[in-house]
């Protein structure tokens, strides 16, 4: 009797044995599902950061090359970079135009308060208008509009060069005064200050400048300092670099050649894609 019960229980136990292991395997399958699904979830998400900086970083790259390409701050450093130190003249400059960048681009980020479809709207909107307002002067305007800004920029540069001379001259003597050098001036030349003061007052409120705060608040997704404003900084100011690496080593030649109607057309055109954009990308894609 003893030996039936055990070959009963035996039994038993085999029968259960497949739905044991099918158990087993089930639970497993649904843990691996799981973590595959948490992957695909994670690279995705990834992705989608990924895409996000390299939208702002392009967006602001181009925006800034062809709004800043013979702009006045580009004169400046060209004409500064032929009678003094290239190296000193592009490092006052892009010390400027860098604070600059960033500054405008936490003042974009500023706009989170509003609601993320009113500024993706709204800057498409300003992208429009900025882009017209350069088709209308790229039409209107004149094939030596960049030598008449070149030689306007060399006039006051030149004026403000002499009225430095004059205030360092000794008006009994004549002999001009060589300034007492503090350790602030030891650290940063007087060429570095220049070109870093008048890129800076040049650049406020300039169109590079409202582009740079418009693209980061488009590009912003949530309340949180974000993988786009960094692509905007970094566009922004790879942008700024590329114009005033060419403004330093051969602005004159560039002034001459370059035909400053036809960049201000074409960066009519980019502005009014980046708006029309608004059309086809949705404010929180």
């Amino acid at each position: 009797m003893k030996s039936v019960t055990a070959v009963t229980s035996f039994l038993a136990i085999l029968s259960s044995l497949p739905v044991l292991v099918s158990t087993a395997i089930n639970s497993q399958a649904t843990e691996t599902d799981v973590a595959d699904s948490a992957h695909h979830g994670h690279l995705l998400e990834q992705t989608k950061i990924d895409l996000g900086f390299i939208h702002a970083f392009v967006a602001s790259l181009s925006v800034i090359i062809v709004s800043e390409l013979g702009d006045k701050t580009f004169f400046i450093a060209a004409i500064m970079a032929m009678r003094h130190s290239r190296l000193t003249v592009f490092v006052g400059a892009m010390g400027a135009l860098g604070l600059m960048t960033v500054l405008s681009a936490f003042l974009g980020f500023a706009t989170t308060v509003i609601p993320r479809w009113l500024t993706y709207y709204v800057s498409s909107l300003l992208f429009a208008v900025f882009g017209l307002k350069m088709l209308r002067e790229g039409y209107y305007m004149s094939n030596d509009e960049g030598q008449e800004e070149y030689e306007e920029v060399q006039g006051e540069l030149k004026k403000k060069e002499e009225e430095e001379t004059e205030s360092s001259m000794d008006l009994e003597t004549g002999i001009i005064r060589s300034p007492k050098r503090n350790i602030f001036h030891k650290c940063f030349s007087r060429i570095f200050l220049q070109a870093l003061t008048l890129t800076f007052l040049a650049e406020w409120g300039d169109r590079s400048q409202l582009a740079t705060i418009i693209l980061a608040a488009r590009e912003m997704k949530d309340q949180n300092i974000g993988i786009e404003v960094v692509g905007v900084i970094i566009g922004g100011c790879i942008g700024h670099s590329l114009c005033t690496g060419l403004a330093v080593l051969g602005g004159k030649f560039i002034a001459q050649k370059i035909s400053i109607r036809t960049v201000t057309i074409i960066g009519g055109v980019v502005f009014i894609i980046f708006a029309l954009s608004a059309f086809v990308i949705h404010p929180d894609d």
